[in-house]
């Protein structure tokens, strides 16, 4: 490992910015371009000290006026503040057990450039130095990065005002301040948190949750991962584990998951799960995937009861949390595909009777975009929301 105590070139420090300034630069990077008027309803002050804010984005060049739009019926023109998206970066990271993704983005969460590259090793150590290394590649370019956010699989807590990766099963990590060692060597505030906190924040902010009061995020793949926004809330928990359901009984008599249930969800849903339970050996996911599509009986079997697992997590959401929508992702969505029947009667079997559609939207998967999360964790942190 290097030198501990060398750090990353200096950077421009991030401002210090009151609740009104803060607040209007939140309004405008969730909702788009808004009319000063606007962003002063929304924020309960007067239009004095919303001019007064927005004076002080335009100095820290974080926003500008744009064009100008008609408003009421008549027609009166109104000039719009937008997000200015050239003048500030910051790196976002993602961690998986054998590589790492990075991108650089803009103030509105905007991929400008990425990376992905397979990790030297799991080490601790090693792994602060490629990110060391990643970073020293993006400041070639962009010399403004003002904070990073790293995201992984794993359980985080907060101890003594330090960010502590409490256990990471991929990386093998325990007890690991992640934050804080980063920091010391980049030069930049550094935060980090769980992967599907961090994108269930980066939905809410600049996806396809943006502006939702009430939200809830379920990722499948190698894992099944949910996150809840609650009154507007990223919601944590007292340990550090709120939304995790992927523990919800679906059949109690079904097959055990390896921690000790019988028929949760884990036991279905995730891809190793839906392999197992096709039974060829030597067999991945995207063959099981094949296999399926090509009507095999086992595999189209695995992935119904990965629907119906599916379908209990979703329908239990809806029931407890009642939230405005849910954002389902990650690379197992083929189980949409080939089990969105066993889904959706396995959602009105548990939700209570209703009127309403299931408010679902299937968001495409990128490993870039849970990169682009931990953008958005250090966006967030600067602006200490």
């Amino acid at each position: 490992m290097t030198d501990p105590h060398v750090t990353a070139p200096d950077t421009p420090s991030w401002p210090y910015l009151p609740d009104a300034e803060r607040g209007a630069l939140r309004e405008l990077l969730i909702h788009g371009p808004l009319p000063r008027a606007e962003i002063a309803r929304r924020l309960g002050v007067s239009r004095a000290s919303l001019t007064r804010a927005t004076r002080v984005l335009m100095e820290h060049s974080m926003i500008s006026e744009g064009e100008v739009a008609l408003r009421g019926a008549m027609g009166r023109p109104s000039e719009l503040l937008v997000v200015r998206h050239d003048a500030h970066h910051f790196l976002g990271i993602k961690l998986t057990g054998d590589a790492v993704f990075a991108v650089v983005t803009d103030l509105g969460a905007q991929i400008v450039a990425s990376v992905e590259e397979p990790l030297i090793s799991t080490s601790v150590e090693d792994t602060i130095d490629q990110l060391v290394a990643i970073h020293a590649r993006f400041a070639e370019e962009f010399d403004d990065i003002h904070a990073a956010g790293v995201c992984l699989a794993g359980d985080f807590a907060r101890v003594d005002g330090r960010q502590i990766v409490v256990v990471s099963f991929f990386l093998q990590w325990q007890d690991v301040a992640l934050a804080e060692l980063l920091s010391a060597r980049l030069g930049i505030p550094v935060t980090a948190d769980n992967d599907v906190r961090a994108l269930t924040a980066a939905e809410h902010w600049f996806g396809a949750g943006a502006g939702c009061d009430s939200l809830a995020v379920v990722t499948v793949g190698a894992g099944i991962g949910s996150g809840l926004v609650v009154d507007g809330v990223v919601v944590t928990g007292h340990h550090g584990r709120a939304g995790r359901l992927d523990h919800l009984i679906v059949d109690s008599t079904g097959p055990s998951c390896g921690q000790g249930h019988r028929g949760c969800a884990s036991a279905y849903l995730p891809s190793e799960a839906i392999v197992e339970a096709v039974g060829v050996d030597g067999l991945d996911y995207a063959g099981a995937v094949e296999l399926a599509r090509g009507g095999d009986p086992a595999a189209q079997r695995a992935f119904d009861d990965a629907g119906r697992a599916l379908g209990v997590l979703i329908g239990t959401i809806l029931n407890g949390l009642d939230p405005e929508k849910i954002v389902l992702t990650g690379e197992g969505l083929a189980v949409v595909e080939l089990a969105g029947a066993s889904i959706d009667r396995s959602i009105e079997d548990v939700r209570l009777p209703s009127e309403h559609p299931v408010p679902l939207d299937i968001q495409p998967f990128e490993f870039t975009e849970w990169a682009r999360a931990g953008a958005v964790l250090a966006i967030r942190s600067v602006l200490h929301f």
